[in-house]
């Protein structure tokens, strides 16, 4: 409990495997067991991968990173309340100006419609809120997170706690031991995101 949400103190906290979950007062979370996401068994259903090959959606990478967690952060149906409270909001507002929090936008006809944004050090990912405004958009803009994850050989997504929904998607828990000797060796690698 306590502190600040300074960028420093946020960089130090994901590098120990701890992430802040409330402002007031702030506190800070280390799950165990840890909710991770192998890249490799990441998966979609047969009907919304077909929706991905067809391509009606446009999806980019931080290029309306403060309407992706604007959107993470408004109430929609089946998540009448959120985290995202304005000052954690703000917080990675200035991680992303650091560079060190990325945004998918999943676009359709040119309005944002789905998306996720997470933090990024070494090849360690951290999956923090996604949203979706039309059928399966979170989950496309997601499969293109873990397609670009994959690409840049980034070695752990962390999604801090398995939901139904991110078990579906193959999310699977480890005890908190091995996710910070898996964080450990994914920061002592170089990445860039972009």
């Amino acid at each position: 409990m306590g502190g600040d949400l300074e960028v420093p103190r946020l960089l130090a906290a994901y590098q120990q495997g701890i992430f802040p979950w409330s402002v007031d007062p702030i506190s800070w979370w280390s799950p165990d067991p840890r909710g991770i996401l192998e890249l490799e068994d990441f998966h979609l259903s047969r009907r919304t991968a077909q929706k991905l090959r067809q391509s009606h959606f446009t999806l980019t990478f931080n290029q309306d990173f403060c309407g992706v967690i604007q959107a993470c952060a408004t109430p929609a149906p089946g998540r009448e309340q959120t985290w995202i409270e304005p000052e954690l909001m703000e917080a990675y507002i200035h991680l992303h100006q650091a560079g060190h929090a990325h945004s998918v936008e999943c676009w359709l006809k040119g309005e944002l419609v789905g998306g996720v944004y997470g933090v990024a050090m070494g090849a360690f990912f951290a999956g923090e809120s996604m949203f979706s405004r039309v059928n399966d958009a979170s989950k496309i803009a997601l499969a293109h997170l873990v397609g670009h994850l994959r690409s840049r050989q980034y070695l752990l997504f962390d999604l801090q706690m398995v939901t139904a929904h991110t078990r579906r998607l193959g999310a699977r828990e480890i005890p908190r031991s091995q996710y910070l000797q898996r964080l450990r060796q994914a920061l002592a690698q170089h990445r860039t995101f972009l």
